[in-house]
């Protein structure tokens, strides 16, 4: 993987740490790591939003970084079917945005017990199961694949599922503010699980580039 020209990668994190009410200061190594990574995503400025607050643990390790973005959708697809959860309770709701709603959130749910999978699966692909201490050079051999194949494959999975939830309010009858809410929320969880997949992936090009080393 080549490293992209970074020299503003210092005012993205500033603007970040302003943004969040935070004084800003000169970003860490570890946080020059994570805009490095979050580069290569889909949507950088989110991931980099998403993985400061787990730069110390993350350090400079390809398999922390991958495994904190998979634990952060996680978080997030959790936060969303709460917050569905309490629009389905609010009282008024059309018949049909009800049973949209009940649709999602089963969609979403699937889509949590799916990144469950993947984030233990990751724990097979850490430095406890062949890899040093930094994670930069991940355990090899077909066990790893299998257990990375698995990783992507539920994570792609539960991507699937929130889209789902997506596609159930895309008819004009369900347009008004209940859409408007889920659609913000399903927008969200799906930009970071596209990062989490984008950095997923760049962990396993590691790990197979190391495996073709061996």
């Amino acid at each position: 993987m080549t490293k992209p020209t970074l020299n503003l990668l210092p005012l993205i994190l500033s603007f970040l740490y302003i943004s969040g009410g935070i004084v800003a200061a000169e970003p860490t190594v570890q946080e020059n790591f994570i805009a490095e990574m979050c580069f290569f995503t889909h949507y950088p400025e989110v991931c980099i939003g998403s993985l400061l607050p787990h730069a110390n643990a993350i350090n400079e390790s390809f398999h922390e970084v991958a495994r904190a973005a998979l634990a952060v959708s996680l978080v997030t697809a959790e936060s969303a079917k709460a917050n569905m959860l309490k629009l389905a309770n609010l009282k008024g709701l059309k018949p049909m945005e009800y049973g949209a709603l009940k649709d999602c959130i089963d969609q979403v749910d699937d889509g949590v017990d799916r990144l469950s999978q993947s984030v233990r699966e990751m724990e097979h692909l850490g430095p406890a199961h062949g890899g040093p201490a930094n994670g930069d050079d991940p355990p090899r051999g077909e066990e790893s694949s299998w257990h990375g194949s698995n990783v992507e494959t539920w994570t792609n999975a539960a991507l699937s599922q929130v889209q789902r939830c997506a596609g159930g309010f895309s008819g004009r009858t369900l347009n008004g503010k209940i859409k408007t809410l889920v659609q913000v929320e399903v927008r969200n969880v799906e930009q970071i699980l596209y990062n989490g997949l984008d950095l997923f992936r760049i962990f396993t090009n590691k790990l197979s580039i190391a495996s073709d080393d061996v």
